[in-house]
């Protein structure tokens, strides 16, 4: 099956194939006829058509052309032959007709301006380039002209000329001053069009010496300069009458009032203007305006809208442009300029011409001989071009006749063509703002197809994407093309397939069953030609882990991921941009396999990451935005407005927010009067507001900043503002915390808090101090005092009330008047002591005290409350008097009991009450003398085991230092613990108080025995005290060893012995056997096997290594596990109770190794001291200033020094012998 090429249909293509489309027009237009072939001449290269030259160096004239035979060149200038034989100067390039003009040996350029054209041309026929002007660039300097200065008013308008001498190119106009700094523009100071500098105003700050305009030539890459222009302005308010007397307007420029004014145009002038613009330029349109204030500039087309995407402002919008201009922008624009005083408008009509453009270009053509053809040649402008033909650059009415050949306008159509036909045709479209050459030649060959596409190429495509495959041909008349898949494969249809003009096939979507070899087969009748294409199809690349957005801290790092998968047969290049250009070359940038590290970001860093894998078949890429955020740049350009006594409206400029929105904005004052170089808390402000009215205070100097505040902190403070003195005031307000106190009997101290220097108001701050009597009918008594914070009265009766105010006043007047304030003079001791104390005791450690109040009269003062001194004065168990120091208990208040806690059970206290004021206490009441009852004496003082014997153990204590009454008697309790810690019977004995040593006797020899010792009074049972002991051994009633139950177990080859034994600890044990059968015993003594030896070495280094635990641990106090049985034999009349919560004491049974409570071992002297239980005034009260509430719990004071004994350990330091520790581990 055949299948001839014909265009693609409609179906096949879409917006998204617009490059692929492209492309193949690209391929279209590219065909030719291969140079090893016949052809005409065609025009590869040739210079602009108006081609501007420098003077300075050689001229350059291109024309460059391809045919074969190679074509011959020659020139015209100005319309005739251009003999560059005769011209030394003139060169042309061999095999080309490019002319060189060597100037700069000699020779000017001025003398080859002209228009000059170059004619390729050959046997088959001759083409032409267009009509090249040479123009030489020209930069003249400026005339010399004396320029006077120029002097104006304040407010008038004015425009500085320019006039550029006429250069070629045009130059380009900008205006600096003498240190070549561009001079500064604005909506008020703006260059035109044609280069003058127009004010719509003038301030006095536009005086200056050096405006000077400067052309730059850029051809010839030189500036040139005009003389400085000088301009003066003044203000008739800075003259004095007598000069403004002796000026005439006229002297002035302009002559222009200095008011404000309504806009008026400086140009263009009038109110309506023209202007013509060709298609495809750039159309500029200009209004500038003068007028106070400065006017705005506004821009609208009339009927019509400006376009969008082609519409630009200048020049703060006093420039309109259009770029690409076409016919459908002609039309009425109008530019509005407008101030607060009125509105003025000027309309630009604009038409749009058009020098000649394509609409169809002619083509060449190759025809076979005997076939058919046309060229087209179709333009448009305006006005409509005329379309004019040649023939080898002759006009086509005076060329050979050709009967192949018929013209019909814009067309030549041929018919029957012979080889005779072939010629290059010219086509020339023309009207008055300009012309279109173009060459197309008409070449009649008979050629079989051949395939111009390199054989078995291979194409790599990414699946799933368009494959185009080529095969770019050549024959006349033109072949029909043919493809094929493989080697027997039928040929390609047209549903699945796109086949392409220009024979190239293409697959709409590739897939990896399109891999393979595909045959291209040309024919015509002249032969036929193939060749083989072959395709493969690749995985595409993809970004399978994208970058992601991030907001970062300035400083800070980020880093972005891009995990990228591909074809494993492609080798894949990732490369990273920042706002799709390569990443700036700092070190700070680093990029590993799939991941780009920014460290210590700042703002520049912002931007667009982009993350480009790169194959050679595709590339795919994936961006995000990196936001640098940080605290806001500060606030600046600070002023002040609407300054008034009391408040001033503060504004200022944001600076930038760094990405994270400002929030808000903190405003703090320094009055650099009082208080310079500290700033101080004013106000804050939403973050949308930059103004805020202040409120202030009299006689301040003021001077404020801002701060900036968004969701990473505050920026820095702003520049300060200028400073502001407000003027001075009379106070607004009162010294605070008044008092009224004396320091002695007769006076009264009048005290406050000064103002301070911001709150003074003015100069000369000073204070009226003003007194009298609460109860009195006296005048009030004034004193006006400096700037001081106190006023001591003199002569006042003691502890009177007064009344008290404070009033500030300065320079401008008083202040408000004060509040009166209650104080007293100064007080004296009391004079009465407190009446009927009694006491009533409520146990042997507590009592409560009760008195009378003394008369308010007689305190004299404030009334702080009521002191009790008490002391111990003798015991009552020994009378024997000793010197106690007094303690103290205050109760606050007008309490008239109190409790005394911490007592000494069984002691004789004494106790007096005083009343307390705040100058110091009154006398003393009577001392009262109460005793305290009996209670349980504390443990003895010590106990320990001496003379241990065989069958007896005497034990030695001190009595308890506490006794807490008269002691009736000792209680000892003691009990046996045998070898694997038992405890035996518990023995129960009274002895009688006056014993310190008793002796046990009848006991069992090599025995531990566990004693509790403790005192008795009337009133109980005291706390008790531990210790054991071991009674000695007897070695001369050491009993015989003795085996009894003796038993054997024999087996096959071994026996089994087993017996009970009595006696002795550490003996050797003979096993004597006989063997039946034997004529002779045999007694074996294991003590001499070696395996026996070794095993009780074994034995000795454990027990030795046990001893030396024993020994450690008794050293630190030995723990048993006898705590049930304690429990269940011991007398609850001899369990120690526990000072705290009347608990029993009990052995310590916690994993760590701290001495045992209560019932420790004695210490290394086999004493024991008792642990301190006396009773501490801290558990009533806060130390030396506990007092008692009003129900009697402790809330009062103390003094004095209360003896307390240091606590010693209880552990004992006995070594154990080495009996004593074998039967522990029997």
């Amino acid at each position: 099956m055949q299948l001839k090429i014909m265009m693609p249909k409609k179906k096949h293509l879409s917006a998204g194939r617009a490059p692929l489309i492209l492309f193949l027009c690209q391929m279209i237009s590219a065909l030719e006829v291969p140079l090893d072939l016949v052809q005409p001449p065609t025009i590869t290269q040739q210079s602009p058509k108006d081609y501007i030259i420098d003077p300075r160096e050689n001229i350059v004239i291109q024309c460059e052309a391809k045919g074969k035979p190679p074509p011959s060149f020659s020139w015209t200038r100005n319309g005739t032959h251009f003999d560059i034989d005769k011209d030394p100067l003139v060169t042309m390039k061999s095999g080309s007709g490019t002319l060189t003009v060597n100037i700069m040996s000699e020779g000017k350029a001025e003398t080859y301006e002209g228009v000059y054209q170059c004619t390729a041309r050959n046997e088959r026929g001759a083409a032409i380039s267009n009509n090249i002007v040479i123009r030489p660039s020209r930069s003249p300097l400026w005339t010399k002209e004396k320029l006077e200065r120029i002097t104006l008013r304040n407010g008038q308008s004015l425009v500085l000329p320019c006039r550029p001498p006429v250069g070629l190119p045009p130059p380009i106009i900008f205006w600096m001053d003498n240190s070549f700094q561009r001079l500064p523009q604005s909506e008020r100071v703006s260059q035109g069009l044609n280069g003058d500098l127009y004010f719509s105003n003038v301030l006095p700050e536009d005086t200056r010496e050096d405006y000077i305009c400067y052309a730059r030539f850029n051809h010839t890459q030189t500036i040139q300069q005009k003389q400085p222009i000088s301009v003066k302005v003044i203000s008739v308010d800075e003259l004095n009458d007598t000069i403004a007397a002796n000026l005439s307007d006229t002297e002035f420029y302009g002559a222009k009032s200095h008011r404000e004014r309504p806009p008026t145009f400086l140009t263009p002038e009038g109110n309506a203007s023209r202007k013509e613009e060709l298609r495809g330029n750039v159309l500029s349109l200009e209004c500038i305006a003068e007028g106070l204030p400065t006017p705005v500039i506004y821009w609208i087309k009339e009927d019509g809208s400006l376009p969008i995407n082609r519409t630009f402002y200048r020049n703060f919008k006093k420039t309109l442009q259009i770029v690409q201009v076409t016919e459908a922008d002609s039309g009425n624009y109008q530019c509005i300029a407008k101030n607060a005083l009125g509105a003025i408008h000027h309309t630009i009509s604009v038409t749009v011409k058009a020098a000649p453009y394509w609409i169809i270009a002619p083509q060449n053509l190759v025809l076979s001989p005997g076939e058919d053809g046309t060229l087209i040649c179709r333009a448009n402008g305006n006005p409509k071009p005329r379309i004019s033909w040649l023939l080898n650059g002759v006009p086509i009415e005076i060329a050979p006749d050709d009967p192949s050949r018929k013209i019909d306008g814009d067309t030549i159509i041929f018919s029957n063509v012979q080889e005779r036909s072939s010629a290059v045709y010219q086509c020339n479209a023309s009207n008055e703002y300009g012309y279109l050459l173009a060459n197309a030649f008409v070449n009649v060959l008979a050629e079989p197809p051949r395939i111009l596409t390199s054989a078995d190429t291979l194409y790599q495509v990414i699946a799933n994407r368009p494959a185009l495959l080529d095969c770019a041909f050549f024959g006349s008349p033109l072949p029909t093309i043919e493809w094929f898949k493989g080697a027997k494969g039928s040929a390609l249809r047209e549903d699945i397939y796109v086949l392409h003009e220009n024979g190239t096939l293409e697959i709409p979507v590739a897939q990896k069953d399109s891999t393979g070899t595909y045959t291209c087969v040309a024919r015509n009748k002249l032969g036929m030609a193939k060749n083989d294409i072959h395709l493969e199809i690749k995985d595409p690349t993809r970004i399978i882990k994208q970058p992601e957005y991030a907001v970062v801290q300035r400083g800070s790092t980020v880093s972005f991921e891009c995990i990228v998968k591909h074809d494993h047969t492609l080798i894949p290049t990732v490369m990273w941009l920042k706002d799709h250009r390569e990443l700036p070359s700092d070190g700070r940038f680093t990029v590993d396999e799939d991941r780009l590290v920014v460290a210590d970001v700042n703002d520049d860093d912002g931007g667009t990451y982009t993350c480009v894998a790169n194959t050679t078949l595709d590339n795919v890429s994936a961006s995000a935005v990196l936001s640098v955020v940080d605290v806001p740049n500060p606030p600046f350009d600070l002023e002040l407005t609407d300054q008034l006594d009391r408040s001033v409206q503060l504004s200022w400029t944001p600076g930038d927010d760094n990405n994270s929105p400002i929030t808000k904005f903190i405003i703090e004052y320094e009055d650099a009067m009082h208080e310079p170089g500290l700033w101080h808390h004013q106000t804050e402000v939403p973050g949308a507001q930059t103004t805020a009215q202040l409120k202030l205070s009299p006689y301040v100097n003021y001077s404020f900043r801002v701060m900036a505040v968004n969701s990473l902190g505050r920026s820095l403070p702003s520049e300060a503002s200028e400073q502001y003195l407000t003027k001075a005031a009379e106070p607004d307000k009162n010294p605070t915390a008044v008092e009224g106190l004396g320091s002695e009997p007769d006076n009264l101290v009048i005290t406050w808090k000064p103002l301070n220097g911001f709150e003074s108001n003015g100069p000369g701050l000073q204070y009226k101090v003003s007194w009298r009597q609460k109860d009195g009918d006296d005048e009030w008594t004034s004193m006006v005092v400096a700037d001081v914070s106190k006023y001591i009265v003199s002569g006042t009766p003691t502890f009177v009330p007064y009344l008290i105010k404070v009033q500030a006043l300065n320079d401008a007047g008083f202040a408000p008047e004060p509040a009166v304030v209650l104080g007293h003079s100064g007080e004296d001791l009391p004079m009465v002591a407190p009446g009927n104390v009694h006491v009533n005791v409520v146990n042997s450690t507590l009592a409560e005290v009760h008195w009378d109040p003394v008369p308010l009269k007689s305190i004299r003062g404030h009334l702080q409350g009521y002191r009790i001194y008490y002391w111990k004065a003798q015991s009552s168990s020994t009378r024997n008097r000793r010197h106690i120091e007094k303690k103290i208990l205050t109760f606050q208040g007008s309490k008239t009991h109190g409790m005394l806690p911490g007592l000494e059970p069984f002691s004789h206290y004494t106790l007096n009450v005083r009343v307390v004021n705040g100058k110091g206490e009154g006398p003393a009441s009577p001392d009262r003398v109460f005793n305290t009852p009996e209670g349980v004496p504390s443990a003895p003082s010590s106990l320990k085991i001496v003379n241990p014997t065989l069958d007896s153990l005497t034990l030695e204590w001190e009595p308890p230092s506490h006794p807490n009454g008269v002691l009736t008697e000792y209680t000892l309790k003691y009990q046996p613990i045998n070898s694997t810690h038992e405890l035996g019977p518990l023995v129960d004995l009274k002895i009688p108080a006056n014993k310190t040593r008793w002796t046990l006797k009848n006991l069992n020899f090599s025995t531990r025995y566990k004693f509790y010792f403790y005192a008795q009074t009337a009133a109980g049972s005291g706390n008790q005290i531990t210790e054991e002991a071991i009674t000695t051994v007897d070695e001369g009633k050491m009993v015989n060893p003795r085996i009894s139950r003796l038993t054997t177990a024999t087996a096959e080859t071994s026996a089994n012995v087993s017996w009970e034994y009595e006696g002795p600890e550490h003996v050797n044990v003979s096993v004597e056997y006989v063997v039946a059968g034997t004529m002779a015993s045999r007694q074996v003594d294991i003590a001499t096997q070696g395996w026996f030896i070794g095993l009780m070495c074994a034995v000795a280094l454990l027990i030795l290594i046990l001893l030396i635990v024993c020994f450690i641990r008794r050293n630190k106090g030995g723990k048993y596990p006898v705590k049930e049985k304690e429990d269940a034999h011991a007398d609850p009349e001899i369990q120690p109770m526990k000072e705290d919560d009347g608990t029993f004491g009990e052995y310590s049974d916690a994993e760590d190794h701290k001495p045992l409570k209560k019932g420790s071992r004695t210490p290394s002297d086999r004493t024991v001291k008792k642990e301190d239980s006396d009773d501490s005034l801290v558990d009533y009260g806060e130390g030396v200033n506990g007092q008692f509430n009003e129900d009697g719990s402790f809330i009062g004071q103390y003094s004095g020094k209360k003896e307390k004994e240091p606590a010693e350990g209880n552990e004992s330091s006995e070594a154990p012998s080495p009996v004593n520790a074998m039967n522990s581990f029997v």
